[in-house]
């Protein structure tokens, strides 16, 4: 039997309602009857009004809320069914939960938990697909976690959880429908924020990501891996803390580095890991880096475009062959892109 992101995602959520009297859920849509994408379903029912708690839209105040629940020895997990609608709260997140626990001399915690859904695919266009994580990871104070494949967002999310601090938790809803074996032994390890794990071995390049890129670079070094391409793929996990030592152990070896970033190119977070490496490697690369990222334009709408503007796995593959200088498999755009770009894959059948 499978289980997928989602499920995971609510399988977590019930049992920190079950173990502990102090957590709560709030969120814009989390008695709605599709759930927040199938993660809250039945949560109300079984749980309460006064613990799974449907808010107004009114984000700035409710994240206010939420803090101040947190600092009163609540820990609470509050939810965003998009990026682009929390912009409304970001005074609370940094000019508030951020800041306590220095101002407060590390005496007191924000345990808050800030769950961020990014909203590519099916037309979304500008205001609904925005993935600004290289904002969050700027303000001190928060930690940012990037979840990618359903064996391991448990562990994440109950990392997150747990932290004594805020933590923001950005998903992407193209991994909802990521599955696994339910009896894989991955689903309910306990994951360090702040410790990459190396997902694909390889000595040729090194390939770093996060999130849903991750995905796609799987599916990518992969593919070129049966054409004699040895690419080491390195899932973050959390950007912020960010495992700067596993990336430089990897490109000592490689000597080559690429960064699929999900984010608009300037002042990117992948460029913050490729001047992290710049900094501090004493090897010379055998190629300058690359930055595999959007365009420093807003995402169109119309699905005619999104093709050339989004970071897919065939982006990535061509990215590595060019730094490389190795021969374009013959068949790679076939087995890289059998899909419209506008949905991942064929598992991609909604909700909106």
């Amino acid at each position: 039997m499978q289980v997928n992101s989602a499920s995971e995602i609510l399988r977590v959520l019930e049992r920190n309602l079950r173990d502990n009297p102090k957590f709560l859920i709030a969120g814009l849509g989390v008695t709605d009857p599709k759930g927040v994408f199938g993660t809250t379903l039945g949560l109300e029912e079984k749980y309460g009004s006064k613990r799974v708690l449907e808010t107004p839209t009114s984000e700035n105040a409710m994240t206010g809320v939420g803090v101040g629940i947190a600092i009163s020895g609540y820990r609470p997990l509050m939810i965003h069914q998009r990026l682009d609608f929390f912009l409304l709260a970001m005074d609370q997140l940094v000019n508030s939960a951020a800041k306590w626990h220095f101002m407060f001399g590390s005496q007191q915690s924000v345990p808050l938990t800030i769950r961020l859904i990014t909203g590519r695919g099916w037309g979304q266009g500008p205001t609904h697909s925005q993935n600004l994580h290289s904002w969050f990871s700027h303000i001190p104070g928060l930690k940012v976690v990037m979840p990618s494949f359903a064996s391991e967002i448990a562990g994440l999310l109950q990392a997150s959880i747990d932290d004594p601090n805020p933590v923001v938790f950005i998903e992407d809803r193209w991994i909802h429908n990521l599955s696994v074996e339910a009896n894989d032994s991955r689903i309910d390890q306990s994951i360090q924020l702040g410790k990459a794990n190396i997902c694909h071995s390889g000595n040729d390049i090194t390939v770093v990501s996060s999130g849903y890129m991750s995905v796609e670079a799987l599916k990518a070094v992969s593919f070129l891996a049966k054409h004699n391409v040895s690419a080491e793929l390195i899932d973050l996990r959390t950007i912020k803390p960010l495992d700067l030592d596993t990336i430089l152990y990897s490109v000592k070896k490689t000597k080559n580095l690429i960064v699929v970033d999900s984010g608009n190119e300037i002042a990117s977070f992948g460029k913050e890991i490729i001047a992290n490496v710049a900094m501090a490697i004493d090897v010379p690369l055998a190629n300058p880096p690359r930055l595999v990222s959007l365009p420093d334009v807003p995402e169109p709408t119309s699905h005619g475009v999104i093709g050339e503007y989004r970071v897919s796995a065939t982006k990535i593959a061509l990215s590595i062959i060019e730094i490389l200088c190795v021969d374009t498999p013959h068949d790679l755009i076939k087995k890289l892109t059998p899909f419209k770009e506008d949905v991942p894959d064929s598992s991609f059948t909604g909700p909106f």
